[in-house]
């Protein structure tokens, strides 16, 4: 799929308003809740994406000038695309001026290309399709990078799913995305109104949950037993969980340290448990 100069109108004002659009759904959660979409960004994010959940692509003049290069990696996303999307309607795709571009981009050099995409819906069950499912439970967790990591982590880990406080930072927020390396279109997740209901509910199904915390009925958190079905809670980068989550919690776990410094990154501690839980189910 190339098209020759001037076969795609292209957009070269700020003002326009499809690119008002894309800008609110890349700045501001609440317009990605309400148009149920997001955006990524890039040639790796745009490659791994589900077709079927590609809304609309936009492209800067200079890709589109690359793309007729045979061989580069801007003609390998078109045909890539090309090959996915059996009847691509006529404005599927936008051309905008690289000065343009920059305005929807979120990384210091954009390679070009970004798409809006679908939100995918999840059902809690997905989770908790397989015999043991290994899940991952967030509290408040604010930084976009420490949650882009867990879900990355989560997914070399073999978690089944991840499930976020309605007070977590936004998942589709562009730089939690970027930092999930394509995780974001494999983990399942989904955010709940009640966590502790949440974990109740889990543990209705025998699903213990493991909180992570400094608490003086905690064990270390490699004497437990993740070799069945298994919990994590994580807590807030700089206050931890809530004494609600901890009371609430079936076990409660903790990873020694050295030194003086008082905690693990929230995404640190996460990804030593999950992995824990991967090297016990993986060496039984």
């Amino acid at each position: 799929m190339y098209w020759p100069e001037g076969a795609l109108e292209m957009i070269t004002s700020a003002s326009n308003g499809r690119v008002k659009w894309v800008v609110s759904l890349m700045e501001k959660a609440r317009m990605r809740r309400k148009e149920r979409k997001y955006v990524v960004e890039g040639i790796r994010m745009f490659m791994e994406a589900p077709p079927e959940l590609i809304a609309e692509v936009y492209i800067s003049e200079s890709f589109s000038r690359k793309a007729g290069v045979k061989g580069s990696q801007e003609e390998a996303c078109l045909r890539h695309l090309e090959e996915r999307k059996k009847a691509i309607p006529e404005d599927f795709v936008t051309k905008v001026s690289d000065d343009v571009f920059r305005k929807f981009a979120d990384t210091v050099n954009p390679q070009g290309i970004l798409a809006v995409m679908d939100m995918a819906e999840v059902s809690p069950d997905k989770m908790l399709e397989t015999k043991k499912p290994l899940l991952v439970l967030l509290e408040n967790l604010q930084d976009p990078g420490n949650l882009g990591t867990i879900l990355r982590t989560a997914e070399g880990a073999g978690v089944n799913g991840i499930v976020l406080s309605r007070d977590c930072v936004d998942l589709y927020n562009p730089k939690v995305i970027r930092s999930t390396m394509g995780a974001i279109y494999r983990v399942p997740f989904l955010y709940t109104e009640d966590l502790t209901a949440t974990m109740r509910e889990l543990q209705n199904r025998s699903i213990p949950v493991y909180a992570a915390a400094l608490d003086e009925k905690a064990g270390v958190y490699d004497s437990y037993d993740y070799n069945e079905a298994a919990a994590f809670l994580i807590g807030n980068e700089g206050n931890g969980l809530t004494q609600e989550a901890i009371a609430a919690a079936t076990h409660i776990c903790y990873i020694p340290m050295e030194g003086q410094a008082e905690s693990l990154n929230a995404s640190v501690a996460a990804s030593i448990l999950m992995y824990e839980a991967y090297r016990q189910r993986r060496t039984k």
